[in-house]
């Protein structure tokens, strides 16, 4: 890690902006809860853990700031924010700038979702030099996650953007391979980790 990184990473891993961050998130999380309830409202009940993708990501994160506050490692719970936050993250923001293309505008609330959603996947990989999870909790990450597209997309319980639905068959086989990738990452940095290159 050179010199910049390093004072940078002071700064990201002091406690006190482990619980700004945690608070972030936290906010942001029951805003992306929020956000769902409409479709959560139309969706039968056994789907429900599986419709709120992006703050159920971020709930993952928000709860390994917790054990990173009080000196523990929540293995799964860290696969699972890193893939889920890089995933939803990066989706999200292809979604409303397809809708842009699509419409022309995405409004101020929708730039507000790029902002919001790049910022969650850019967190997730920023902090993992605190990550500890092995390889079987990345394939019960993994397993979750290829889950939810079959679930999303097979039986039709993606987030709902009304201006973009025709296209949800590309946009499924986009997502599908945005997971593998994803997946591929959580990898990634496994290996470096246990050849002891955390950056």
């Amino acid at each position: 890690m050179g010199l910049f990184m390093q004072k940078i990473w002071l700064v990201l891993s002091h406690k006190s902006f482990l619980w700004i961050l945690l608070f972030v998130n936290l906010v942001g999380t029951v805003f992306g809860y929020d956000w769902y309830m409409w479709q959560l409202e139309i969706t039968e009940p056994k789907f429900w853990i599986f419709v709120p993708d992006s703050p159920t990501a971020s709930l993952f994160f928000t709860l390994a700031i917790i054990g990173w506050l009080i000196g523990k490692n929540f293995r799964l719970i860290e696969a699972l924010a890193l893939i889920t936050l890089v995933k939803y993250g990066l989706w999200a923001v292809v979604m409303n700038i397809l809708t842009l293309f699509e419409t022309g505008s995405i409004g101020w609330v929708g730039w507000m979702l790029v902002g919001s959603h790049f910022a969650m996947a850019v967190q997730a990989i920023l902090y993992s030099p605190l990550y500890r999870f092995s390889f079987i909790h990345i394939a019960i990450a993994a397993i979750w996650t290829l889950h939810n597209d079959v679930i999303d997309y097979v039986y039709g319980q993606m987030p709902i953007y009304h201006d973009l639905m025709r296209h949800m068959e590309h946009i499924g086989y986009f997502t599908f391979w945005l997971s593998i990738a994803c997946i591929l990452l959580a990898c990634w940095m496994w290996q470096k980790r246990a050849k002891g290159d955390i950056w």
